[in-house]
């Protein structure tokens, strides 16, 4: 599933480390059953070898979407956290005003990379999209739109690598427990 460019290592002789990665679907349409990014993101997950720590679904309400996030990252349990939908440009599309207030860093290539490789999949439609990636707590958080090529391409080509802790020349893994330094 992953696509490797050059830059890109990945040591098999080392085993993966498993991420403890929460969901989150921001969408006033889909529920369980029709959720079908959600659930392309947690099979991808499961299949990398990390821990599905919690998946739920909210409805495209900036408070809604902090609360659950705030809630993810307070626990102390979860280590990522990969929302779906809410990134376009309609005025329902309200997840990176919800998020990138709570960032404590914002992770600015994140967007960069996202769109380098939607672009190999829509073209030009890519301009779409805000997804968006930061800190917030000491904890990953990666806003990817909703649809399911999106999400394939976001976590296929851009955040599998990162959170592989096999990862070569450096990945997100290994910096988790620096994150919170002072």
């Amino acid at each position: 599933m992953n696509a490797l460019t050059p830059g890109d290592k990945i040591d098999h002789a080392q085993p993966v480390k498993p991420v403890r990665i929460a969901i989150l679907t921001v969408s006033d349409t889909r529920d369980e059953e029709s959720d079908t990014s959600g659930h392309v993101l947690a099979d991808r997950v499961k299949a990398a070898g990390h821990e599905l720590a919690d998946k739920a679904i909210v409805r495209d309400d900036i408070v809604a979407i902090r609360e659950k996030i705030q809630g993810w990252v307070a626990s102390g349990f979860v280590e990522a956290i990969i929302t779906t939908g809410g990134t376009g440009i309609t005025g329902r599309d309200v997840t990176p005003e919800a998020v990138e207030p709570l960032f404590d860093k914002k992770l600015d290539g994140f967007s960069v990379v996202f769109h380098m490789v939607s672009y190999q999949s829509v073209g030009t439609s890519t301009l779409q999209s805000r997804a968006t990636a930061g800190i917030v707590g000491g904890v990953f958080v990666f806003c990817l739109p909703g649809s399911n090529g999106a999400v394939k391409d976001g976590w296929d080509k851009v955040i599998s690598l990162q959170l592989d802790s096999r990862h070569g020349p450096c990945n997100m893994v290994e910096l988790m427990p620096r994150l919170l330094e002072t």
